[in-house]
C-alpha cells in the first residue's frame, strides 16, 4: 500500500531554513523502533534523519567516520552481510560464504549475476576484483589509502563469470568479515577511477553503488537527500525487507547543535536524530521518544598515552596519570546507564575481549608517589617540574565522540591535583587530525574504534593502520617491537583460539606497559520518533534504513 502524505514543512533554525526544510512528523502510540512494529510496513514518505556531523569521504575505506559510514552502508552493497546481533556472516553479493584453504590466504567467492548498480551497469567478477584490489593496495597517486579491514593482500584473480579469488601473503582470518563491512562497499567502475578529491564533499551524487538508496542531491555540509532505488532487490537474507526501501527518500540534515538538534526532535520535526548526548536522553524520553542505544562492538573510548615522547617515555609518569584519573568519577557525572564503565581496552562485547580487571584504580597517592620518583616535583603553581621544564602535556578534542571536551576538562581538573599539567588541542575536525599525526603537538590521544573483528584492536593501534600511540621512531620501526608484533598476529593467525590468545595477550600488554587508560563502553545513541518502524543498525552501530516504514 502506498503511504500519501502532505506533510507540513517546517524549519529546525534559522541557520537551517536555508538548507532543508523538515518534514513534521506526528507522534503514534510507542512501539520499540528496535523491534520493528507489529502491522504491514508502509511503503512511501520522507524520513528525516538528523546528523551530528557533515561526511567527508565517500571512499569505503575512508569511511570509518560515522557521518561517512552512514551514507556509504546505505548507498553500497557488500559481498557479505554481517548479523549485527549474533556476528555470524551471511551471503550477500556472493551467493554463499567462501571456500578458505587450511591457512586462510586464498578466498574463492561465487557471487551474484543479477545485480546491477544504480548507474545500470552489472555488477560482475571482474568490477569485484577491481574494488577489492582498489581496497587491498590503495593507490597513492590518487591518495586513496589501503583499508585497515585488509591485511597483507596480494592479488585478486576472476576464475570465471561467477567466481573471484583473493590471494594474501600471510594468512588473512580477517578477510571474510572485512568483506562485510562499509570499507569494503563495492562500487561501479566509474566510481572507482575517482580521486580522493572526487570522494569527498560535492561529490555525493557521482558515488554509485549497488545499495537500496541512491543519493539524489546534496547541499555540501548542510543536508544530503537519498532517494529509493526501485530495482533493488538482492537484500541479504536476514533482512527484514527483501525489497526497495519502504520511505521514498531520507532527508540527511546536518545539525550540529545539541540543542537544534534535540528540538527538532523533540518537537517532531524529525524522525530520527543521531548523537542523542547522555545530557539529553531524559529530555527525549520524556517527549516519549525512545532511545536505541547501538554497540559498536570494538575499542573503548579512551586515552593512548604516545610512550615515544619523551615527557611520556618512563613508565611510571604513565602509571602515575592512570593513576591520577577517577574514570567512575567521570563516567558516572556526565553520562547515562548506556555508557558502561570500560574493563578493558575492548569492550565486553568485542571478539577477544579480556578482562582487566582493576588495572585502571584511581589512587592519587600512588600518582604522587610515582612522579616523586620519577624526578619531578612540584613547582611555585602546583605544576612538576624537572629539569626546568614543566610537565604539560597536550590532549585533542576527539569532535566525533560524546563529550570529549566535557571529559578532558573533568580530567585536566583531576591532574592538576597531582601536578600534571592538560592542556586540550583547540580547533576543527581538519586542525584536529593534522595535528594527532604529530606526536610534538598531540602526546595524549582520544579516540575508540568500532569493528566486530578482532582485527579491531590492530586497526587501533598498529603503525600500519591509526596508530593512536604513535609507536614508530623516524625511520618507522615500531619503538616497542613486542607490541607490533602481537598485533600482527591478532590479523594473522588462522584460528580463532590463536586470535583470541593474541588479542587476549595485547590487551594485558597495553595494560601492563601503562599505555592506555579507556574510560567506557562507546555506543551510537539514537532518537527514534515511536512511528518509525524498523530500525536497525549495522554490527558497530551505523543505521541501516532499508526496512524503515513510517507508521500512520
Amino acid at each position: 500500500m502506498v503511504h500519501s502524505t502532505s506533510p507540513r514543512r517546517v524549519g529546525i533554525a534559522g541557520a537551517l531554513v536555508a538548507a532543508l526544510a523538515l518534514s513534521a512528523c506526528s507522534a503514534s502510540e510507542a512501539s520499540s523502533p528496535a523491534a520493528g512494529g507489529d502491522g504491514e510496513p508502509v511503503v512511501g514518505g520522507t524520513l528525516t534523519y538528523l546528523e551530528h556531523q557533515a561526511y567527508t569521504s565517500l571512499y569505503p575505506p575512508s569511511a570509518g567516520f560515522y557521518p561517512n559510514g552512514a551514507l556509504v552502508n546505505n548507498l553500497t552493497a557488500r559481498l557479505l552481510h554481517q548479523d549485527p546481533e549474533t556476528l555470524e556472516l551471511e551471503p550477500w553479493i556472493a551467493t554463499a560464504l567462501p571456500e578458505v584453504n587450511d591457512d586462510a590466504t586464498e578466498y574463492t567467492f561465487d557471487i551474484r549475476t543479477d545485480v546491477t548498480y544504480s548507474d545500470g551497469t552489472p555488477l560482475t567478477a571482474e568490477n569485484v576484483v577491481a574494488n577489492i584490489e582498489l581496497f587491498g593496495t590503495g593507490d597513492t597517486d590518487r591518495a586513496l589509502i589501503v583499508s585497515e579491514a585488509i591485511n597483507d593482500f596480494t592479488a585478486g584473480e576472476v576464475v570465471d563469470e561467477d567466481t573471484v579469488r583473493f590471494t594474501f601473503s600471510a594468512p588473512a582470518p580477517g578477510f571474510a568479515q572485512a568483506v562485510s563491512t562499509i570499507n569494503s562497499g563495492l562500487l561501479a567502475d566509474a566510481t572507482l577511477e575517482r580521486d580522493s578529491e572526487g570522494f569527498g564533499p560535492g561529490n555525493a551524487t557521482e558515488i554509485i553503488g549497488a545499495g537500496p538508496f541512491v543519493v539524489e542531491s546534496e547541499e555540501v555540509g548542510t543536508s544530503i537527500r537519498l532517494a529509493a532505488r526501485e530495482d533493488y532487490a538482492w537484500a541479504p537474507a536476514s533482512a527484514e525487507n527483501q525489497g526497495r526501501p519502504y520511505v521514498d527518500a531520507v532527508d540527511i540534515v546536518i545539525a550540529p547543535e545539541d540543542s537544534v538538534r534535540i528540538g527538532a526532535l523533540t518537537s517532531g520535526q524529525a524522525h530520527i536524530a543521531r548523537q542523542v548526548e547522555p545530557q539529553h536522553e531524559a529530555e527525549v524520553s520524556a517527549a516519549g521518544i525512545p532511545i536505541v542505544a547501538a554497540e559498536t562492538n570494538g575499542v573503548n573510548n579512551g586515552l593512548s598515552f604516545r610512550f615515544g615522547h619523551p615527557l611520556l617515555e618512563d613508565i611510571r609518569v604513565r602509571q602515575a596519570l592512570i593513576a591520577g584519573i577517577d574514570r567512575e568519577a567521570i563516567v558516572s557525572s556526565i553520562f547515562s546507564e548506556q555508557y558502561p564503565l570500560a574493563t578493558s581496552s575492548l569492550s565486553q562485547t568485542a571478539l577477544g575481549y579480556a578482562d582487566q580487571g582493576d588495572a585502571y584504580a584511581f589512587d592519587p597517592e600512588l600518582a604522587n608517589r610515582l612522579l616523586d620518583e620519577a624526578g619531578w616535583e612540584p613547582g611555585a603553581d602546583g605544576i612538576r617540574v624537572r629539569d626546568g621544564e614543566r610537565l604539560h602535556l597536550v590532549v585533542n578534542e576527539a569532535l566525533p565522540q560524546p563529550r570529549s571536551r566535557d571529559v578532558i576538562t573533568l580530567v585536566a581538573q583531576q591532574l592538576r591535583e597531582v601536578g600534571v599539567e592538560l592542556e586540550l588541542f583547540q580547533g576543527d575536525q581538519a586542525a584536529q587530525t593534522a595535528a594527532s599525526a604529530d606526536v610534538e603537538q598531540i602526546q595524549i590521544y582520544h579516540s575508540m574504534v568500532g569493528r566486530a573483528d578482532f582485527d579491531v584492536i590492530k586497526s587501533q593501534y598498529s603503525i600500519e593502520n591509526r596508530s593512536t600511540l604513535q609507536n614508530a621512531d623516524a625511520d618507522g620501526e615500531p619503538i616497542d617491537a613486542e607490541l607490533e608484533e602481537l598485533l600482527q598476529r591478532v590479523a594473522s593467525e588462522p584460528t580463532v583460539d590463536g586470535r583470541e590468545e593474541a588479542s587476549a595477550a595485547i590487551q594485558a600488554h597495553l595494560t601492563e606497559q601503562a599505555y592506555v587508560l579507556p574510560f567506557f563502553e562507546e555506543p551510537q545513541v539514537y532518537g527514534v520518533q515511536p512511528n518509525v518502524q524498523g530500525f536497525r543498525t549495522e554490527s558497530v552501530g551505523r543505521p541501516s534504513l532499508a526496512a524503515v516504514w513510517l507508521e500512520d
